[in-house]
């Protein structure tokens, strides 16, 4: 199984380049703010909380979080693998998670980490505040509040994962297509030895 932690400050990137892996490496996308939308576009109580913390800029608790993942693990059993996209962000997440993926016999693969400017983080948000309706891209001080929670707080999981071995960074700004070919030479030296895995995923990136 490959499971990818997708790694980077809000507007890195993440999503863009997920959704090319999914389609090369038929994995299921696990992005906690999807997950958190979902919750609150059907109006729950935890969708509720979850909003008024996201509009702050805010996280939501730990457990709230990993008991999504938990379930969405246990729906996908099947899966060649999954993307973890904007989690874990704290040390302790990254060990409830490693502990999470052993209880159904996997483990994260590697972690590749976009890195951008906060200058061209704040424009990209800003941007992207136009056409997604979200208060925290649509708010100068929120975004720059997102990146100060990311640089104090989750760029120290990139030392976790480094300790395993496991951590990658590459310059996210540029062309989509050429930091993509670099996430998949990540990618397919983590693939499991099928005859579909990494030579013919090899193959295609040098396309």
């Amino acid at each position: 199984m490959l499971n990818l932690v997708l790694f980077g400050p809000p507007g890195a990137g993440k999503g863009t380049q997920s959704q090319k892996l999914i389609a090369r490496y038929n994995l299921v996308h696990l992005s906690t703010g999807d997950l958190l939308r979902a919750q609150i576009s059907r109006g729950t109580e935890l969708g509720l909380q979850a909003k008024k913390l996201m509009d702050e800029g805010l996280l939501v608790p730990d457990e709230v979080v990993i008991g999504m993942i938990g379930s969405a693990l246990k729906e996908n059993e099947q899966a060649a693998g999954f993307i973890f996209d904007g989690f874990p962000r704290t040390v302790p997440q990254a060990e409830s998670l490693d502990q999470l993926l052993a209880t159904h016999n996997t483990k994260v693969s590697c972690m590749v980490a976009l890195e951008v400017k906060e200058e061209e983080l704040v424009k990209r948000l800003l941007e992207r505040g136009k056409t997604s309706g979200r208060p925290d891209d649509q708010d100068e001080a929120k975004i720059s509040r997102r990146v100060t929670v990311y640089n104090t707080e989750t760029a120290q999981v990139a030392g976790y994962y480094a300790t395993q071995n496991k951590f990658h960074a590459l310059n996210g700004i540029g062309e989509i297509e050429d930091i993509f070919g670099q996430i998949c030479a990540i990618l397919d030296q983590h693939l499991p030895a099928t005859p579909s895995g990494s030579q013919q995923a090899a193959q295609e990136v040098k396309a």
